[in-house]
């Protein structure tokens, strides 16, 4: 019985590892015959798996989704990714879901091999977060979006402007686009005849979804259009800065939700960025590495006049002097 149900376990790792698998392959994997990987696939299904099977020269199994969650076989690393996961979603900015992920995050810690429990720990004990208490969504708007975006069907929604303004929108989506901090539509917007990016935490569907449409090209990359327009609109002080290197070596170091890179020649790029703060822009562009000049906006220069000199008189050095008048 015990080797039975090893091999089971075997059986369903290998299924979840592939899509498709002929019963001649899956008995060499497990060294048994053909006919025991159909009576172990009968065993599957009766636990609760979806096993399909097809007969001829192209047929064989394939684990498919059934009507319940059945338990998942995972390595390693697919256990730390998804604890990780849970424990970001914890702190998250999906309404409802932190109760939920802790949850399911005690379940999965409970049945965590010792090794992997103490890695997990190490990584706790390591990270503080730095989410802030911004706005939320509610999952259900998420997956309605998301549904509308795969089904390329119309979406008609309430939202709340900016301004604090609201009304109706008849919306083409496209893609959500996850920021770190918050989440965002983009669609065609069918009344204002032009792509627009939408808060997420903003929209309030009205279901059923509308009509299907025929997808149009996007302006450029999802992420891309949002962080420029969200930015713009965001940052109380927008900023264009020279940096003195490729946009390939500080491209690891300028996540997409702090501006977008511009690539110039291969000494240099411009950087769109932006921050409510002048200070902790200056304290972002230092922490790059990398030499920069500021193009936009000037208040930003003369911040970083006051700050040199402050920085010279404290390392004993007079401070610069301003160039004589023409």
């Amino acid at each position: 019985m015990l080797e039975t149900s090893v091999r089971l376990l075997r059986l369903l790792s290998l299924l979840q590892v592939r899509r498709d698998w002929s019963g001649a392959d899956l008995a060499r994997q497990l060294g048994v015959t053909t006919r025991t990987v159909r009576n172990d696939v009968e065993r599957l299904r009766l636990l609760g798996y979806h096993v399909h099977s097809s007969t001829g020269i192209t047929g064989g199994y394939r684990l498919a989704a059934g009507t319940a969650m059945p338990p998942l076989l995972l390595d390693d690393d697919e256990v730390m990714a998804v604890a990780v996961g849970l424990r970001a979603a914890a702190a998250g900015t999906v309404t409802g879901i932190e109760e939920t992920s802790l949850r399911a995050l005690t379940k999965l810690e409970q049945t965590l091999p010792a090794r992997l429990r103490h890695r997990l720990d190490v990584l706790r004990q390591a990270t503080v977060s730095a989410a802030g208490g911004g706005p939320t969504v509610d999952a259900s708007t998420l997956t309605t979006i998301a549904a509308a975006c795969r089904d390329h069907q119309q979406l008609r929604f309430d939202y709340q402007g900016h301004d604090g303004g609201s009304g109706t929108r008849r919306v083409e989506p496209h893609r959500l686009v996850y920021t770190g901090h918050r989440w965002y539509l983009l669609g065609w917007d069918r009344d204002r005849e032009d792509w627009r990016t939408f808060r997420a935490d903003r929209i309030r569907p009205r279901l059923p979804s509308g009509p299907r449409f025929i997808p149009r090209e996007p302006p450029e990359d999802a992420a891309r259009h949002v962080v420029r327009g969200t930015g713009s609109l965001a940052w109380r002080h927008p900023a264009r800065v020279r940096l003195h290197a490729s946009a390939e070596a500080v491209a690891d170091r300028v996540p997409p939700a702090a501006g977008l890179l511009h690539p110039v020649d291969g000494e240099s790029c411009l950087l769109e960025t932006g921050s409510n703060s002048l200070p902790n822009l200056v304290g972002f562009l230092t922490g790059l590495g990398v030499g920069f000049e500021v193009l936009d906006p000037p208040e930003l220069r003369t911040l970083l006049r006051e700050l040199a000199d402050r920085y010279r008189a404290a390392a004993g050095d007079p401070p610069t002097q301003p160039d004589p008048a023409p």
